[in-house]
């Protein structure tokens, strides 16, 4: 007999699905990179490590070639690029390995309070072990402040990690001059380029990246697959190993690699760089074809920096409502999150917000819309004029209310 825990989970009856604006959480796969995939699981099937056979052979070459695309997109040379599981994994395999490898000069790392979770928890966890982690504040439009995290940097400082891109409210962090920072400290520069990579351009020796870490999903490609740069001269990187069993990936990640993930995160990386001019154009079109009609009612706040943010990003605190009821009235019409996908099912407030200094209630009213490829302008009006109508309805609701 099957436990409550295991009973299929009873999901609402909709007319029809609602329109996608979700895409920081993820994105579809495009078919372009599901049709490059598809020969890899059943025909060209082999592992890449059996070098004996014809097989393997097609599975190495299939390898190979993502690597360099990969490579090429950052500007990396192919055996810079290690493949992980996703971000996740590579943001650990990035801190947790530089404090390992560099534990004899020196224990103290430099972060930000906006990254994500996965590389805000690796700190904590090496902070239990004994190494000294400093949290950067961010200034109000979500931006770090240069001249503290100059400050900040000390003798004992191996890693300072700061991400590309927010992945609430999209703000670009000012890679190259941190990197330039990093480089005359002689303190390596890690940055999370999860939601950057594919978006906006991203060269490693421009910007004096050392380590970074990507994934494909966030760019129309396979969940489950990631990668992680790392630096093989001027400095050369090291990095302790966090999984051992078979010597994969030059000795830092091992793991029999999964050639249909890799070949479809290198078309995915493929098409989106192919299309990054157009599609960012037509993405910030789209932004402001929807924070336009928001912004004309009282009590919006936009999040994060106007300027420096993702294309198709918008994120919103609405004054006056609730946040729960927020999202449930605008469901029907639309997906949409309160923040991060990885933190959804937390109780407290987003600590993005929190950080660039949006009281408890806002952050808790607060909307993450992310615009993607497939999205038309006729939708992004229909949910601008959804959400429009939600929050009058709610604000009335709510006046009703409080008059009793």
């Amino acid at each position: 007999m099957l436990s409550q825990s295991t009973l299929p989970l009873k999901l609402p009856q909709l007319t029809q699905r609602p329109i996608y604006l979700d895409c920081q959480a993820t994105t579809p796969v495009d078919e372009r990179v599901l049709a490059a995939m598809l020969p890899y699981f059943t025909e060209h099937f082999g592992n890449p490590a059996s070098t004996s056979h014809i097989y393997g052979w097609e599975a190495e070459a299939a390898i190979k070639k993502a690597r360099k695309i990969l490579a090429d997109a950052i500007h990396a040379t192919p055996e810079e690029i290690i493949f992980t599981s996703g971000a996740t994994e590579a943001n650990n395999l990035a801190i947790k390995g530089v404090a390992e490898a560099y534990f004899s000069k020196g224990r103290h790392i430099i972060t930000v309070q906006t990254e994500h979770n996965a590389v805000l928890d690796p700190c904590e966890y090496l902070r239990s072990l004994g190494l000294e982690i400093t949290i950067l504040p961010v200034q109000s439009n979500g931006l770090i402040d240069l001249a503290q995290l100059q400050q900040a940097l000390r003798p004992d400082t191996i890693l300072v990690s700061v991400m590309a891109a927010n992945n609430e409210i999209g703000v670009l962090q000012p890679l190259a001059e941190i990197g330039k920072m990093c480089r005359q400290a002689k303190v390596l520069f890690h940055t999370d380029a999860a939601q950057a990579l594919g978006k906006i351009t991203l060269s490693v020796e421009a910007m004096k990246i050392d380590i970074m870490s990507m994934t494909a999903h966030k760019i129309y490609g396979p969940k489950g697959i990631g990668a992680l740069y790392v630096r093989r001269s001027k400095p050369r990187v090291q990095l302790a190993p966090q999984l051992h069993g078979g010597g994969h990936e030059r000795g830092i990640r091992s793991g029999t690699l999964y050639t249909p993930q890799i070949v479809g995160f290198a078309k995915a990386v493929e098409v989106a760089l192919a299309e990054k001019s157009s599609e960012s154009q037509r993405l910030s079109q789209l932004q402001q074809r929807l924070w336009e009609p928001l912004s004309q009612l009282r009590g919006i706040y936009l999040n994060g920096d106007r300027v420096q943010r993702l294309p198709g990003n918008l994120n919103i605190s609405v004054e006056g409502v609730d946040g729960a009821a927020l999202l449930l009235g605008l469901q029907p019409i639309v997906a949409v999150s309160s923040g991060s996908a990885c933190t959804s099912t937390k109780t407290t407030p987003s600590h993005v917000l929190t950080a660039i200094g949006r009281e408890e209630a806002l952050a808790y009213a607060s909307v993450r819309f992310g615009i993607g490829r497939f999205n038309t302008a006729e939708e992004i009006d229909t949910v601008a004029a959804h959400v429009c109508s939600t929050i009058s309805t709610l604000r009335q609701q709510s006046l009703i209310v409080s008059k009793r």
